[in-house]
């Protein structure tokens, strides 16, 4: 069973790789563009269309302001991206938002943007899978009609690839990112000409419908209310960004300036391709509607409606079906390789809050193949969780998005300003005071507008979804400090004090009898060795006859030590040895009590259910017991030797110590001869 487990661990992950080969899994910046940003590039294949659904509400008419929203979207994306870059030279260990708000606002309001961090992460995943799944369904109807089955299985073949490890999958996803971007660049400069020079009159297939208004009239205060949500569905664009920060240490030297630079490039790209989206869809006519059903006028009895960017690509590419075939595949593509940025930063996230305890351990710990294995695995859960609860609906899971990114993204641009006032007070060069200043200058228009968005989001957003978000975080945030008093009271229990260094009075051994067999004849020999003040063999009486024979077999033998004979009316085996053991240490406070367990190790899983049940209960019991040590004395089965042999013919240098297949000296090293 175990060596099954192996070969399907190291058919999915592959070969471990050594700690001293992490230097060779850093990313270069064309590698760490697709693997840290394909969240970001990719979003503009949804945040778009999800500034038309929400302004469908109000009928076609509303379409028009929707350049004007994508433009103050695309003005916050730039300003954000700006602002990153100073934060990662600033920071450029890896904790991005939250080691920037925890050094300059304190460590509650560092676990704040922590707990929005990787609930945002988690939402990444489900999104960006849930929106693949419905720009593939739009040209394969099964998947459409099993979004929620897509979705999983490729949540599950993300996990697989980033368990293998950062570089390997970062090579994999750099292909589908780069060809995303220049299909969607290809297909906008090829629209343009078409409709600006060759005067060609691009029509969606969407083109001409009608919009029926969801509530009547939607006027005034009703009509900005409905911008607001708007632009704050299409602010998802900006979701991926702080991504970068969290994962500077994977880049190559200079860590800082290539992931600079490599922001720069993202934000370059998401802008172009957002903003060329929304002019397409405004010179094409394409509509698109939250209910289709009941809002489309003009529609085909069994119209099924395609994505946004599955409508321009018909119409940009009208005669010409490869070109939708590749920009519909790459698109959906990408949106499954977007959660990647997810894969790579909730785990290296969640390493730095297990370091400072506010998570378990086990997140810390590199898998295999230098991956953080534990935090992936739990992402993916996570992940799948979500996907099974919202049906892999984007429209739903949309309103619970860009929450927390939005709230890291204020509570880190506030700490690069502080971070910035704390460094002007000691600077005195004026060439670097004059950067300072500069950089503090976008940190804060940064602050003004990602703190408008975070208004705007919570106002348009809250009971459409956004509370759920801000639930989880909550939960995440009390969980957190939870975990780290655990760890404190821990520590503080577990420092030294004078009490400790006291040795104990007397060692009381105890060796547990049930029969005279051979594994009851070591533990003796082997509680003998260690010299105990006091040793005696305890058994407990749930058969007369059977202890009568026992009694009798031990006087015949003459063995050096007592057997004390415990009497159990109910045939239990755990409670009057505990009682017993209590009852020496209530008699005896500073002694130590031992107590030798033979215990037999078998080869295979189905013989543990038969043996050592007895034995694992009492141990289990005897753990929480003050002052008593629990020593296990093995002995193997004839079943254990083949495992045992593999085990040790399996170790480093078994062969030139000449040890056989069955794990015992070879005949010739015995002999001496040499082959």
């Amino acid at each position: 069973m175990s060596k099954l487990a192996t070969a399907a661990k190291r058919l999915i992950v592959g070969r471990p790789f050594r700690s001293d080969r992490l230097s060779h899994t850093l990313l270069p910046k064309r590698i760490a563009l697709p693997v840290f940003s394909s969240d970001a590039i990719s979003s503009v294949a949804y945040a778009p269309e999800e500034i038309l659904l929400v302004l469908s509400a109000a009928g076609i008419s509303a379409y028009t302001v929707s350049p004007w929203i994508g433009l103050v979207v695309a003005l916050v994306m730039t300003t954000v991206v700006a602002s990153y870059r100073q934060n990662v030279r600033a920071y450029p260990s890896g904790g991005g938002d939250y080691e920037v708000t925890s050094a300059n606002h304190g460590p509650r309001w560092g676990l704040v943007v922590a707990s929005a961090l990787l609930v945002d992460y988690i939402l990444t995943v489900a999104v960006s899978i849930s929106s693949a799944a419905a720009n593939i369904g739009s040209v394969i109807p099964f998947v459409a009609q099993h979004k929620v089955l897509f979705a999983v299985g490729a949540i599950v073949l993300l996990t697989a690839l980033n368990l293998r490890g950062i570089r390997e999958s970062g090579t994999l996803f750099a292909i589908p990112t780069y060809a995303f971007v220049i299909g969607v660049l290809g297909m906008m400069v090829w629209g343009f000409y078409q409709s600006a020079v060759l005067g060609t009159d691009l029509r969606a297939e969407s083109a001409g419908f009608q919009l029926v208004e969801e509530e009547g009239q939607i006027a005034g205060v009703a009509f900005v209310f409905l911008v607001l949500r708007a632009f704050s569905s299409g602010s998802a664009a900006l979701t991926g960004v702080e991504a970068i920060s969290n994962g500077v240490p994977a880049f190559r030297k200079p860590k800082a300036r290539n992931a600079a630079t490599t922001l720069a490039f993202m934000g370059v790209f998401s802008v172009l391709m957002f903003l060329g989206l929304l002019f397409l869809a405004s010179t094409t006519g394409a509509v698109v509607a939250e209910d289709p059903a009941h809002q489309l006028i003009g529609a085909p009895p069994d119209y099924q409606q395609k994505t946004l960017v599955a409508q321009l690509a018909g119409a940009v590419f009208v005669g010409f079906p490869p070109g939708v075939w590749y920009l519909v595949f790459f698109t959906g593509l990408i949106l499954v390789l977007a959660a990647n940025t997810a894969f790579n930063g909730f785990p290296v996230l969640g390493s730095v809050l297990a370091q400072d305890r506010f998570l378990p351990r086990q997140l810390h710990t590199r898998g295999d193949r230098l991956a953080y294995s534990n935090g992936i695995l739990f992402l993916a859960f996570a992940a799948i969780v979500l996907v099974f609860a919202f049906d892999a609906e984007v429209t739903r899971l949309i309103q619970l998005y860009i929450v927390g990114v939005f709230v890291s993204f204020v509570l880190s641009q506030s700490g690069m300003i502080r971070h910035w006032n704390r460094l002007l007070r000691s600077e005195t060069d004026p060439t670097e005071r004059r950067r300072m200043r500069r950089a503090q200058s976008i940190n804060a228009f940064g602050l003004v507008m990602t703190a408008s968005v975070l208004v705007i989001v919570l106002i348009t957003k809250f009971t459409h979804g956004a509370w759920i978000a801000i639930a989880v975080m909550a939960a995440m945030y009390v969980l957190m400090t939870a975990i780290r008093k655990h760890y404190d009271r821990v520590a503080a229990e577990l420092r030294e004090d004078e009490s400790d260094t006291v040795l104990p009075s007397r060692n009381h051994a105890l060796v547990l009898v049930s029969k005279l067999h051979l594994p009851t004849m070591r533990a003796i020999a082997y509680a003998r060795a260690t010299r105990p003040d006091e040793l005696e063999g305890v058994t407990v009486n749930v058969d007369e006859e059977d202890t009568r024979a026992l009694t009798a077999e031990w006087e015949r033998l003459n063995l050096p030590l007592p057997l004390k004979v415990l009497e159990s009316p109910y045939r239990e085996i755990t409670r009057p040895v505990l009682e017993y053991v209590k009852r020496i240490r209530r008699d005896s406070p500073r002694d130590v009590v031992t107590v030798f367990i033979p215990e037999y190790v078998v080869g295979h899983w189905w013989e543990q259910l038969l043996h050592n049940q007895s034995a694992l209960r009492l141990k289990s019991r005897l753990l929480f017991q003050p002052g008593v040590m629990v020593t296990s004395v093995p002995w193997q089965l004839a079943s254990s030797e083949r495992v045992r042999a593999q085990r040790i013919t399996s170790m480093p240098g078994a062969t030139r110590r000449g040890l056989g297949g069955n794990g015992k000296v070879s005949g010739d090293r015995k002999t001496g001869l040499d082959r």
